[in-house]
Order: structure tokens, then sequence, then C-alpha cells
């Protein structure tokens, strides 16, 4: 399956980010220079500065452009649980390690309210950055009868709430719980790191309407490669 314009050249700009080729303060093209550069249309480069900003990678300012943020390897907690989001959670290459449908109990993951035998789609991938060291486990579980076709998606680059909005699933809300915990020998090892070593684990529940579970995920990634935060504007926009 070819790669989409916008997240090749997402990731192009990117690994240019995170080497240091793009220096934070770097202007980045504008939306007309991209579509000139790559012949792609407006809405493509548009998607690609807004995921870069959203991504914390660049900052966008009116009529001054978009330029690369300082302190560029971050990642956006609020990310998670953007409903509107279309790449993957965490950018950067990703490899499936594993993908199958498997009874609840075995999926490496809580699912409240979802029976043992329940059959659900289990997702692993793996993140690399750009000198393909890994940096990231991404696991998630969905129950299948809410996404049977999901593992016929590009499971490389799928975002499971655009799977659930392009095919009607309702989901409502999403919360994400940040848990201190100790990494085990398996997560370790596809980290290249030191079982026991205190991590933050990134875990997100999402719900439909109804108040059923449909996905529960969860997130390890190197504390010594990323930086978290949350933004939140705080500038009024009325007049005193």
């Amino acid at each position: 399956m070819a790669t989409p314009a916008y997240l090749r050249i997402r990731t192009e700009l990117e690994q240019r980010i995170r080497s240091g080729a793009l220096p934070p303060g770097t202007r980045l093209p504008t939306e007309a220079e991209l579509q000139q550069q790559y012949s792609v249309g407006r809405a493509t480069a548009q998607r690609v500065l807004t995921e870069l900003a959203q991504a914390g990678l660049a900052e966008r300012h009116r009529r001054r452009g978009t330029f690369v943020a300082e302190g560029a390897r971050q990642e956006n907690l609020l990310r998670l649980v953007n409903p509107t989001l279309q790449g993957p959670e965490i950018h950067g290459r990703h490899a499936v390690e594993s993908a199958a449908v498997i009874p609840a109990r075995d999926a490496d993951v809580e699912l409240p309210g979802i029976d043992d035998d329940t059959p659900v789609n289990q997702l692993r991938r793996l993140k690399f950055d750009v000198d393909d060291n890994p940096i990231a486990v991404e696991l998630a579980a969905v129950p299948f009868a809410l996404a049977p076709r999901m593992l016929d998606e590009d499971l490389a680059h799928l975002t499971v709430h655009d799977y659930f909005a392009r095919n009607g699933v309702p989901a409502a809300k999403s919360r994400v719980y940040i848990d201190p915990v100790l990494l085990d020998e398996a997560t370790a090892d596809r980290l290249h790191m030191t079982p026991g070593q205190a991590v933050i684990r990134l875990r997100r529940l999402t719900w439909l309407t109804d108040g059923k579970l449909a996905e529960a995920m969860w997130h390890i990634i190197r504390p010594d490669l990323v930086e978290f935060f949350i933004e939140q504007t705080v500038l009024s926009t009325t007049d005193s």
C-alpha cells in the first residue's frame, strides 16, 4: 500500500527536525511552498503543518509562519485524546510486532466491563527514532464486534479514533491515565532498556455513547528520549 502524501512529507520534515538539520527556530515551508515543492493540494499541505504542531515539533504563528519548536523531541499528551487525529498517536516509523484476534483475558491491557472470553483485536507496535532506535511500545485492544475489519487496515499508520469515525463507531469520550510502572522484561527488551526500571505508562480508555468500552490502549515511551507536555491557551479572547 502506497504511503499517503501527507505522511511522506510530514515524516521527511520530522526526520530533519529530530536530526538537527532543521534546528529550533527554523522557519518551515508555508502551505503554498509545500504545495509547489511536493505537487500536493492545500489540504495536504495544511495537514502536514498542523500535525507537526500537534506533535510539539513546530509552532504556528498567524501571519509569521510555522517554525521548529524549542525542545522538538516532545510529545503532546492531548494528542492521545484527540478524536480528529488521523495519523499515529506517536510520530515516527512504526513497525507492527503483532496483530491478532484473541480473548480479552490475553490482551495485556485492562478492559473494564469486557468479559474475559470476549474476542478483541490486539495490535502491538514499536516506534523508532530517526536513527532507527526503538523509542516506544504501543499496545491497543478493541472489541472485535466493534471493528471486525480493523486488522485489514494499514496497521503501521492506523489511528483507532480515525477508524471509529470512518466506520460509524459512536465513540463518545476518552480518558488518559498516567501510571508509574516498572518495566517488565519483554518491554525492556523491546526498548533496549533494563528490566525493573521505573517509567511512565500512558494508558487510554475510550467509551461509546452507551457507556460501553470501545478501546483500551497504552504507550510506554523511553523517558530519556522524549519530554511530555500539555499545552492550553489561557489568553482571553474577550475584552475585559
